[in-house]
């Protein structure tokens, strides 16, 4: 095996990896979800339909990055997720990102449900970017219009809500990608019990700025 190929079968391995660490975290259940990791000029990106822990790596699906009609390059003949386009978008629309990771984490996709933005009730919310994260407007699943609200909503931020649908979570790495898919089920958990309780003291924006400076060291660093 060539070393080209050999580290796209790695990126592979990660993403069937990757997605039974979703379902033992609680972020996906079923076949929901998806993962995609940029690698060269193509994104690798789980197939449609087949449970995760049936995956194997050969089951990963490759689409060109290039062009206006990707071209899919699947191993088994299996199809890319349904929600590849924003997959595809964000990929060739952010060349910072190197891995999207879309949830339907139960807190998070609560929040979406009810079009609530996350604001600062914690300092880990700048892990997205910035002072909140945000609800792209509802569109289709698998839809063009959902890509494109995606993509706004995503504007100077690493992760957002998709309205009544879930999250999306982006990063350098598959592992930021991840590790930020959590962060945020994480702070949608604290935020729902703390709204229970009380109302939220919200952090200002210049301690948010603050916070995403110094996270710029922090995390998972592959």
């Amino acid at each position: 095996m060539t070393s080209r190929g050999a580290r796209a079968h790695a990126l592979r391995t990660a993403i069937v990896e990757a997605c039974r660490w979703l379902v033992a975290a609680g972020l996906v259940q079923g076949t929901s979800g998806n993962v995609s990791v940029r690698h060269r000029n193509r994104m690798l990106i789980t197939p449609s339909g087949v449970p995760y822990d049936a995956m194997t790596p050969d089951d990963v699906v490759a689409v060109d990055l290039v062009g206006e009609s990707p071209r899919v390059r699947a191993r088994k003949g299996l199809a890319p997720s349904s929600e590849w386009r924003f997959h595809f978008d964000i990929l060739r629309a952010r060349p910072d990102v190197g891995a999207v990771v879309h949830t339907h984490s139960p807190y998070a996709t609560a929040f979406a449900i009810c079009r609530k933005e996350l604001v600062a009730a914690h300092y880990m919310i700048a892990a997205a970017g910035g002072p909140t994260i945000r609800v792209a407007d509802y569109a289709t699943f698998g839809t063009q219009e959902l890509s494109d609200a995606a993509l706004a909503a995503l504007e100077g931020r690493a992760a957002c809500l998709l309205a009544n649908h879930g999250v999306i979570a982006t990063g350098p790495t598959l592992e930021r990608a991840l590790w930020l898919a959590q962060e945020v089920e994480v702070l949608a958990r604290q935020t729902a019990i703390a709204l229970q309780i009380g109302t939220p003291v919200i952090l200002d924006d210049a301690e948010i700025a603050r916070v995403v400076e110094k996270f710029k060291s922090y995390g998972p660093k592959r």
